[in-house]
């Protein structure tokens, strides 16, 4: 063997191990984030379970229509279980372990599967399965969640677990069981269908074949990853229809504002905007023209915004919300005249059909100062009946919340 040879030799022996190197990276870091995106998305399944059951607790419980699918739970001991209202109606109360079984039932049919189990529960089908009763002991020792892949039905699927602690709502039901608020009493579980989506053999090909191929392989693999974490995160905070953010970023950020705006002592400012008669509209033209409408004014009140610290999510239904830091009751009014003429100036109506006029709406303005303790609930209840006198006015105006 020549020198040349062997420096070559040598050379596609070093290539070789740079290239096995660059491979054992990527391919370490791509399952690390193939995982995070599985997380993040059971958790936020997991999340959404969690508020749906604590709006159940703080309400002691719902009342519903007993139907062959809703019988009454025999696990729920109180007096007031069952409500005869007539001949043709029977209400039973829901709970929260009630309510998260019927969710469940329904989830199933698109292939995503939780499970609220305990280690001491009332309901015997709620008992744990081994993979759950491991992650509820490791939750008494003070782990906060559970996450991997497994393998069901021989397809690869993540598992999720998060504890459940006992709050002041859930004694009702639990305190017979030696439950004290704080405590662990159980956990929910969530199963999601997330098939290995790691381009393992295009990664394989692109390293071991010229290093310009194995690079482009290395940058679309990435691409694909990250296009699917953004799109998961946008689902997570965006509102699919309108565009702009939904009512889970609302959530977050109106707490943020309020510990700033605390803080620095600084006004905050929220309006509530509802379009008028949206229901008869909807019902009359049909859901193609009201998600139109929605599009339309979510865009416009988006547009309005000047500032890069004002933010607009849709609220719910045909509501949106308005947060303005730094803005006092004033300037929140004038805005909030600006956003009502923007939309009044749309003249939304669909073409060749003038049952109605023009789509109009109506505002609700509320202020905190900065100056004490505040709570969201009471900005936006404060925003929101803001918003109910301007209805009962006569629509199309701009009211702000008065003690």
């Amino acid at each position: 063997m020549t020198k040349f040879q062997k420096k070559i030799t040598i050379i596609s022996l070093l290539w070789i191990v740079l290239v096995s190197i660059s491979f054992v990276w990527n391919y370490t870091n791509t399952r690390k984030e193939h995982t995070e995106i599985a997380l993040q998305s059971a958790k936020s399944f997991f999340d959404l379970i969690v508020m749906t059951r604590e709006w159940n607790a703080r309400h002691g419980g719902v009342y519903v229509p007993v139907t062959p699918e809703t019988q009454p739970n025999p696990y729920l001991d109180t007096p007031l279980r069952d409500i005869q209202v007539n001949e043709q109606l029977t209400l039973t109360k829901v709970n929260p372990a009630f309510m998260t079984r019927q969710i469940s039932e329904i989830s199933e049919k698109q292939g995503i599967f939780f499970h609220i189990t305990s280690l001491n529960p009332i309901r015997p089908q709620n008992k744990p399965r081994p993979i759950e009763r491991e992650a509820l002991n490791s939750f008494e020792k003070g782990e906060d969640e559970k996450g991997k892949f497994i393998k069901q039905n021989g397809k690869t699927a993540f598992f999720y677990m998060a504890p459940l602690k006992t709050k002041k709502a859930c004694l009702k039901c639990h305190a017979e069981q030696g439950y004290q608020e704080g405590d662990v009493r159980g956990g929910i579980s969530v199963t999601l269908p997330f098939g290995d989506s790691i381009p393992l053999t295009a990664m394989l090909l692109g390293h071991t074949g010229i290093g310009l191929v194995g690079l482009l392989g290395i940058f679309v693999a990435g691409r694909i990853l990250n296009n699917a974490y953004d799109t998961i995160r946008r689902q997570a905070t965006y509102d699919e229809l309108t565009g702009i953010p939904n009512r889970r970023s609302f959530s977050e950020r109106i707490i943020a504002e309020l510990n700033r705006s605390q803080r620095d002592q600084e006004p905050l400012s929220l309006i509530i905007c509802d379009i008028d008669n949206f229901k008869s509209y909807n019902d009359h033209y049909g859901h193609e023209q009201g998600d139109k409408c929605l599009r339309k004014v979510a865009q416009q009140i988006q547009n309005t915004l000047k500032r890069p610290s004002d933010f607009c999510a849709r609220f719910g239904g045909e509501e949106f919300a308005v947060l303005l830091p730094g803005t006092s009751l004033e300037n929140a009014m004038h805005l909030a005249e600006k956003i009502r003429k923007n939309v009044e100036e749309l003249a939304i109506s669909p073409e060749n059909l003038r049952d109605f006029e023009i789509v109009t709406i109506s505002l609700g303005v509320a202020t905190y100062e900065g100056d004490e303790q505040f709570f969201r609930e009471t900005l936006i209840y404060q925003a929101d009946t803001a918003m109910y006198q301007s209805k009962k006015n006569g629509r199309n105006r701009v009211s702000y919340f008065k003690e």
